[in-house]
């Protein structure tokens, strides 16, 4: 197979945790890439080297983006399930908003290429597992229905308007590559949590209800490596087709729990971890798993970093060269 093609690609919310992940692919795969993002929940020590970096909003995007771009890859949104149930608003008004003028941008720049950042949390309840990209949406958080409110407009734009589009649908997203990790404030995902605790910065990890319908009776979640999570957008901009918008779920199509979680930290880390039992959460559902069959099928992705071991001792990498910076 011969080398790929240089393009051009503008990542919104390059500066994020899965945004920056996925522009250092691009780079070392000799693509041209711009980084546009506002700093609101980014970093910009996290934007790749061999970027160029445009500090602005994606409302903005129509100052920066023309038709030299052969694509957009969109992560610019906020993404707190909680903080969205108490400012709605902020949602609506950033990753609906906000996306709703990028689109206008690259209509008028004639950019007709985008893979999109969507979430599992589009779903809601699941009605079974593995979920499949058929089954029904019902979003329990402004979050999930802001993203699938942008699915809907993605779809939209390629039908009226020939938009080459693919929506990626995450599961848990984990592990770090490079010098990109996670590095949320606050930080809300389950390992980066129970590494702190292993660090010392906390005194316990909150297992928030031990008695769900699964093996050990806490919550399953299928956890991605944001190595595989940045190869499947590399292979979604190849997959896209003018007038079509595909969607993808990306997970390991296998669960783990909470327990199982904190018991690899410690084994991985060799720290103690404390746990304190705590009453269930409103909306939890107690198992989430995907099926990516169709990401396999329609983008050729394959996740090669399956294990939990090695998704959490990369995080723990991580955390622990940033500590030493500090």
């Amino acid at each position: 197979m011969g080398k790929a093609v240089s393009r051009k690609y503008m990542v919104t919310g390059g500066a994020g945790y899965v945004g920056s992940v996925v522009a250092q692919h691009l780079i070392e795969a000799d693509h041209d890439v711009t980084v546009l993002d506002n700093l609101s929940t980014g970093f910009r020590e996290g934007v790749p080297a061999g970027a160029t970096f445009i500090e602005g909003d994606i409302r903005d995007a129509h100052k920066w983006l023309d038709s030299t771009y052969d694509a957009v890859l969109h992560f610019a949104a906020f993404s707190q399930v909680g903080e969205s149930v108490v400012k709605p608003e902020k949602y609506w008004a950033n990753n609906v908003g906000g996306t709703m003028e990028l689109l206008a941008a690259m209509r008028t720049a004639g950019v007709r290429t985008l893979v999109f950042s969507s979430t599992a949390a589009t779903y809601g309840e699941p009605v079974s597992t593995p979920i499949t990209e058929t089954d029904p949406t019902a979003p329990t958080s402004p979050y999930g229905a802001s993203k699938l409110a942008v699915d809907h407009m993605i779809t939209g734009e390629a039908a009226a308007h020939g938009l080459a589009a693919v929506s990626l649908r995450y599961f848990n997203v984990a592990g770090a590559y490079g010098s990109c990790g996670e590095r949320h404030d606050p930080e809300s995902h389950l390992i980066p949590l129970v590494l702190q605790v292993a660090a010392g910065k906390r005194e316990a990890i909150s297992v928030y209800g031990d008695d769900y319908p699964t093996p050990d009776g806490t919550c399953v979640r299928d956890y991605i490596h944001v190595a595989d999570l940045a190869e499947a957008h590399l292979l979604a901009v190849e997959a896209a087709r003018p007038g079509e918008h595909l969607i993808c779920n990306l997970g390991n199509g296998n669960g783990f729990s909470v327990r199982e979680v904190i018991e690899t930290v410690r084994q991985v880390t060799g720290h103690p971890v404390p746990e304190v039992t705590a009453p269930r959460r409103g909306g939890d559902p107690a198992v989430l798993v995907a099926s990516a069959a169709t990401a396999r099928e329609r983008l050729g992705w394959n996740p090669t970093r399956a294990d939990l071991a090695g998704i959490v001792a990369d995080a723990w990498e991580f955390a622990q060269a940033r500590q030493q910076e500090k």
